[in-house]
C-alpha cells in the first residue's frame, strides 16, 4: 500500500506563464493506476515535492473533470517555488494529496453564489468558477469579486473578460494601485461590495484572501444582511505535512491541513483577527 506521506512521481505535460512571477503546470501522474484513481474536489489542495530542494502546498485550478492533468498554478515566492517555475514539459516532481476540505458546491447547488477574492492567492477560488461556469445550468447568480494590489497582479485578465460575458454573471475588479489601462475600480476590494446586485441574505458567500481582507469583507456582507452560517472561507497556514502530524497549521482545535482549507465562517469566527492564532 503507498504511503500518503511518499509523493507519486509526476511528469509536466503542460506550461502556461501566468505572468513574469506566476506559472501554471499541467501535470499528469507516470502511474495509470494512480492517475485513473486520482480525484478532488474544489478548494483542495496537493503538496508538490521538487526533488532535492523541497515541498509546498499548491491548490488545484482544474475542473476535476478533466481528467487529462491536473493543473496547478504557482507563484515564485520562495527557494521551491522558484525551483518549480523552472520547470518544463518532461520534467518530473512528485505529488502527495489531494488534501483538505474543498468548497461546499454540492450544498450550493440552485443557489446564488458570491465569491470574494483579494491578493495573488486566489488559485482556490478559480478552481470554484471553473467548476460552476462547466456546471453553469446547476447554479444560480454568481457574482466574482477579485481584487489585486497592482494592477499588473491580476492574472487570468482573459478568462475574466469571458465570464463578463456569461449570462447570470456578475464580475467586479479592483486594484489598489493602477495605470491609465486599468478600466475597472482603483481601491480596495471591499469597496465593490457595494455594487454586488444580488441579495446577499439568500446567498452562499466564498471568501480567500488575507485574514484582514476576509474580515473587512465579513463585517461589510453582514451589514448588508448576508446570513453567517452561508459564509465560507479559505484559510491559510504554513502546511508541511498534510496529515495533522506536525502542528505547524493548527489554528485553535482545528487543523487547517486536514479540518480546511474551507472552514465554515460560523467556526472560526471567534478566533478570526486574534493574537495566538
Amino acid at each position: 500500500m503507498h504511503d500518503c506521506q511518499t509523493p507519486w512521481e509526476a511528469v509536466v505535460v503542460s506550461r502556461i506563464q501566468e505572468s513574469p512571477t506566476v506559472v501554471s503546470l499541467g501535470v499528469q501522474f507516470t502511474d495509470v493506476e494512480q492517475a485513473n484513481a486520482f480525484h478532488f474536489q474544489p478548494g483542495q489542495f496537493n503538496m508538490l515535492y521538487l526533488y532535492g530542494i523541497g515541498e509546498v502546498p499548491i491548490s488545484i485550478v482544474s475542473d476535476p473533470q478533466h481528467r487529462e492533468e491536473f493543473i496547478h498554478t504557482i507563484r515564485a515566492v520562495g527557494r521551491v517555488t522558484r525551483g518549480m517555475a523552472q520547470l518544463q514539459p518532461g520534467d518530473c516532481l512528485g505529488v502527495r494529496g489531494p488534501f483538505g476540505r474543498g468548497w461546499p458546491l454540492e450544498a450550493a447547488r440552485g443557489k446564488d453564489i458570491l465569491l470574494t477574492t483579494g491578493g495573488l492567492g486566489c488559485a482556490p477560488s478559480v478552481s470554484v468558477i471553473n467548476y460552476i461556469m462547466q456546471r453553469r445550468e446547476q447554479y444560480g447568480q454568481l457574482t466574482i469579486v477579485q481584487g489585486v494590489k497592482h494592477m499588473d497582479d491580476l492574472i487570468w485578465r482573459d478568462r475574466y473578460e469571458q465570464w463578463m460575458q456569461m449570462p447570470n454573471t456578475q464580475v467586479l475588479l479592483a486594484a489598489d494601485v493602477a495605470g491609465p489601462s486599468w478600466t475597472w475600480h482603483v481601491g480596495l476590494v471591499t469597496d465593490l461590495l457595494s455594487q454586488v446586485e444580488m441579495d446577499v441574505s439568500q446567498a452562499l458567500i466564498m471568501l480567500c484572501g488575507p485574514e484582514p481582507m476576509m474580515l473587512a469583507a465579513v463585517d461589510k456582507l453582514l451589514d448588508k444582511g448576508a446570513d453567517s452560517s452561508q459564509m465560507w472561507l479559505s484559510m491559510e497556514r504554513n502546511m508541511q505535512c498534510a496529515v495533522g502530524l506536525c502542528g505547524h497549521c493548527q489554528y485553535g482545535p482545528d487543523f487547517i491541513c486536514q479540518d480546511g482549507p474551507v472552514l465554515a465562517y460560523d467556526r472560526l469566527k471567534d478566533r478570526l483577527g486574534k493574537k495566538g492564532y
